[in-house]
């Protein structure tokens, strides 16, 4: 199939060679001509406006977009309702509120364009290995979407998980459960690194990843950052959140359903930015190994 891609950062850049390599046609616009230029390296049709790009579809068009949530999307989303036709879909692929999803699609469903949110997982592996889709909008808006969604995901790694503001409910879950399992390696890695027995952290990291109840694709990113850097020398313990996991903590309180690890989490994020911990370390250094996410360098004593 062919269709658009606004948004050629980490995820979005990542995403559009797959598509190419699952044989689609990508029209790719981002605001950065760095961008465009490594996107029409790879094979894509890149353009230097969302008008040119939404004239470089044929109906029914398919624009995914990949852009930071907030304003940003806001921007592009409106301006595509006013660009494209009924029977077109919008896909928002970043991590937008699931509120912000649903409102959307009602707004654009007024001028008879489509809308699915898209929770997407993978970070920076997601080219090699394949992303989670969580896709929430119209079963026939999801139905177009097919032929790259196979492309884009590993075998089984896609679903439509219900209505319109699905599918980012459910990433935003997806995250928040991710807050907890960071905070638990970072914990007990903190646990191992304060003993009196000089353990070699990557070393029970590499043990555990072969048949222990905890072993997960995090660990071994964990034991990969570990061989390299075994006390994550450089690596300061300040993490960042971007903002799922306090809209699932406001969820839980809205529903009045108990989340106290997510909770425990977030803060403990918090924390990370007013001091420094192990703990705060190996979080940071495994979003880097996931996610691409920045590392803020120690600084001098």
């Amino acid at each position: 199939m062919r269709l658009g891609m606004v948004g050629l950062g980490r995820m979005g850049g990542g995403m559009t060679v797959r598509l190419l390599r699952g044989g689609h046609e990508v029209v790719a616009f981002d605001p950065d001509e760095g961008a465009r230029a490594r996107a029409r390296a790879t094979g894509a049709e890149a353009v230097g406006s969302l008008e040119e790009l939404a004239a470089g579809l044929d109906p029914p068009r398919v624009v995914w977009t990949m852009v930071p949530a907030g304003e940003a999307t806001e921007r592009v989303v409106a301006r595509l309702g006013e660009l494209l036709e009924p029977g077109d879909v919008v896909v928002d692929g970043g991590n937008s509120h699931f509120r912000d999803s649903m409102r959307r699609a009602e707004r654009l469903a007024a001028s008879g364009i489509r809308f699915v949110d898209c929770g997407v997982s993978g970070g920076v592996w997601g080219l090699r290995d394949g992303y989670c889709l969580m896709a929430g909008g119209e079963p026939e808006a999801v139905a177009l979407l097919e032929p790259a969604l196979r492309a884009l995901a590993p075998e089984g790694g896609y679903a439509r998980v219900g209505p319109s503001g699905a599918g980012h409910f459910v990433k935003m879950i997806h995250n928040a459960i991710e807050y907890g399992m960071l905070a638990a390696y970072g914990e007990g890695f903190e646990l191992l690194h304060a003993s009196p027995f000089g353990l070699d952290l990557a070393q029970v990291a590499g043990v555990w990843r072969r048949g222990s109840v905890i072993r997960s694709w995090l660990l071994d990113l964990l034991h990969g950052a570990l061989e390299r850097q075994p006390d994550l020398a450089g690596v300061r313990g300040w993490v960042e959140d971007t903002g799922e996991g306090r809209w699932a903590v406001e969820t839980a309180v809205s529903a009045a359903v108990p989340a106290p690890f997510t909770a425990l989490a977030l803060f403990q994020r918090f924390a990370s930015r007013q001091g420094e911990s192990f703990a705060a370390k190996v979080i940071a250094a495994l979003r880097a190994e996931f996610g691409g996410h920045g590392i803020r360098a120690e600084e001098p004593g």
